[in-house]
């Protein structure tokens, strides 16, 4: 009976980041639990447990008599999340390029494949590929800690990703510099590896100043 819960809790917790990251649910008003735990179909103990789970994922804050609120975005926290990603993940993708198997490299062509299908008919998924891909190139490496601490920044960076590829002619400018970090990686070729994943990251973080008035 537990592992039920338990596997519903992780549904109704991949749903509701979506919703949050989607922009679906407003930052300006409490989740309305009883509404929500109807239109999911769910009781409100495994809807909680989701919701708890949100807020230490960062993406909700709780307030006391009030219940939960999505987490607004700021530029302060863009700012920080992807200066944090600027100086832990191009040294990470470049250990994972090093360690990587030919399942791996499998693995991430297989992952920007799924990305770029999201990013042609199923644009709601986006974030989440871009996350996947992002990971299948930090996760062969041998630093467990590191690969933990960047997809902690990924998860937080999933609304960001969605609100930058807004403007027309984003997502293509994402689609070459991915499938060049990946033509890099997939030769271990280092030093254009550091570079190129750099630049990817540095260039949203430009743009994200622009949009988010910073």
């Amino acid at each position: 009976m537990s592992i039920v819960v338990r596997t519903l809790s992780e549904q109704i917790f991949s749903i509701v980041r979506e919703q949050i990251v989607s922009g679906k649910l407003p930052v300006d008003q409490a989740i309305r639990q009883d509404a929500l735990a109807n239109e999911l179909g769910v009781s409100k103990i495994p809807l909680r447990e989701a919701l708890a789970r949100l807020e230490q994922e960062g993406l909700l804050i709780s307030q006391a008599n009030r219940g939960f609120f999505v987490r607004a975005m700021s530029a302060g926290e863009a700012e920080e999340i992807y200066a944090l990603r600027l100086s832990i993940e191009p040294d990470a993708v470049v250990a994972a390029a090093l360690a990587a198997t030919d399942e791996d490299r499998q693995a991430a062509r297989d992952a920007l494949a799924a990305l770029n299908d999201a990013a042609n008919g199923h644009l709601e998924e986006v974030a989440a590929r871009n996350r996947d891909f992002h990971m299948a190139l930090v996760r062969p490496g041998p630093r467990l800690l590191t690969t933990q601490l960047v997809e902690r920044l990924q998860v937080l960076a999933e609304r960001y990703v969605h609100k930058h590829l807004e403007p027309a002619g984003r997502e293509d400018r994402a689609h070459l510099e991915h499938a060049e970090l990946l033509d890099a990686w997939a030769a271990r070729d280092t030093d254009q590896l550091k570079t190129l994943a750099a630049t990817h990251i540095g260039r949203t973080l430009a743009d994200l100043r622009r949009q988010l008035g910073r």
